[in-house]
């Protein structure tokens, strides 16, 4: 079975490699993913910790696998003659799925779900998905900015992403849509369930309220950029301030999902057993 896997491993290295460099390069200059690095080194931490469900579970090849492999094939070809990398990328996890199936059975790859599933995290979303998400989140954060910076007495006018001030004027641009922010506290908050909760449904909840918690941070940040920029000068919307209160907006907004979930708990309490995520099944 090593040997099924080594054999594996370096036809994989070999077919994925040009995918791999590329989404490595993708994660060092694009830091809207540079969590990526992080993902991969996590997921095999996940499956490791079921190593001993996995010596339980009895090793039942299936065909099956063989046609999820020929799959993840298909994907690599057409994401390579299309120029599509999310094809491309999402064809590894596949391929990943399929030898699992086709190697050990069907209920391994039911342990290993949670693991396979935090992979998706270090794959970049395609452009037009991206940008489908990113605008309106521009759009939004500019608008309720702009509705906050009115509310503390700041005379403000908006035009579409743009807020215009008295002595200045402040674009929400795409890096401060919140998608950053959102991406990297929705990893947060996948991670924090998983060692918090062992119920799916719970982390699923948890995972999930991340995404206000995100979008209103980053509509706070807005408005006290306005604010401070309305009093303080341009200076504030730029360098070192903008930096850093990206940073402490980022550390309200995990503060606030911890607080988030406590509520939760003390509305659903966790079984009375003790929890650990050996034991905490393998939903995410």
């Amino acid at each position: 079975m090593l040997s099924s896997w080594g054999l594996l491993a370096l036809s994989c290295a070999w077919l994925y490699a040009p995918v791999l460099a590329k989404l490595v390069h993708d994660w060092a200059n694009d830091e809207n993913y540079s969590h990526g690095f992080l993902i991969a080194p996590l997921a095999a931490w996940f499956g490791w910790q079921q190593r001993d469900r996995l010596a339980a579970t009895p090793v039942r090849p299936s065909v099956l696998g063989l046609a999820i492999i020929c799959g993840a094939l298909a994907l690599v070809i057409v994401g390579r003659l299309g120029a599509e990398l999310f094809l491309t990328r999402m064809s590894l996890l596949v391929m990943l799925a399929g030898a699992i199936v086709f190697l050990h059975g069907w209920r391994h790859l039911r342990v290993l779900t949670f693991p396979l599933l935090f992979l998706l995290l270090m794959v970049p979303l395609p452009t037009i998905i991206f940008n489908q998400v990113a605008f309106p989140l521009q759009l939004f954060a500019s608008r309720v900015g702009a509705a906050g910076i009115q509310a503390c007495a700041v005379p403000v006018l908006r035009e579409g992403n743009v807020i215009v001030l008295a002595d200045t004027t402040l674009e929400v641009a795409e890096a401060c849509s919140g998608i950053r922010s959102l991406v990297s506290l929705l990893t947060l908050g996948i991670l924090y369930g998983y060692f918090t909760d062992p119920r799916p449904w719970m982390r699923t909840l948890i995972a999930l309220s991340t995404v206000p918690i995100a979008i209103a941070a980053n509509a706070a940040r807005v408005t006290g950029t306005g604010v401070l920029a309305h009093y303080y000068g341009a200076q504030a919307a730029n360098g070192f301030f903008h930096t850093f209160s990206g940073w402490l907006v980022f550390v309200v907004a995990f503060l606030l999902l911890f607080v988030v979930s406590r509520v939760l708990a003390r509305i659903a309490p966790p079984p009375p057993r003790l929890f650990t995520p050996d034991a905490a099944g393998v939903q995410p």
